[in-house]
């Protein structure tokens, strides 16, 4: 995992509900912990573009629900600060599922765009990524 150098606002809360992108078989995930991420006392850990995170899978398959799974965070709708100047916002939120925490993915096929910071920070992600923005 690399350090990611664009300013990305932590803009998803623990608790909240997203959206896989990929073909895993998990369609929702509540995300309950984001790793490596230190916060304020009372503050609610969030998280961004890039960061992994732990949440359990409350739609999908029959097999994969009620299932705690890793996941990777590939898009989020609060745009963040790229070190170019430029800006950018996604349409949605929506998140990868992988198989173990060395960023591998669980689906071989992700619906939609891919962050430049998670596919960079995350290589496993990177390969299988159709469009990278």
């Amino acid at each position: 995992m690399k350090a990611v150098k664009s300013r990305v606002g932590r803009a998803i809360p623990v608790g909240s509900r997203i959206e896989t992108c990929d073909n895993s078989g998990a369609k929702v995930v509540k995300i309950f912990t984001v790793f490596r991420h230190k916060t304020v006392r009372r503050r609610r850990q969030a998280a961004g573009v890039g960061d992994l995170i732990m949440g359990s899978v409350v739609k999908g398959r029959p097999d994969m629900r009620k299932q705690v799974v890793l996941g990777i965070v590939v898009r989020q709708k609060k745009e963040y600060q790229r070190p170019s100047g430029e800006r950018i916002k996604f349409e949605d939120n929506a998140l990868v599922v992988l198989k173990d925490n060395k960023g591998n993915p669980k689906g071989t096929i992700f619906k939609g765009p891919i962050a430049k910071e998670a596919a960079e920070r995350w290589p496993g992600v990177g390969k299988v990524a159709g469009a990278v923005v």
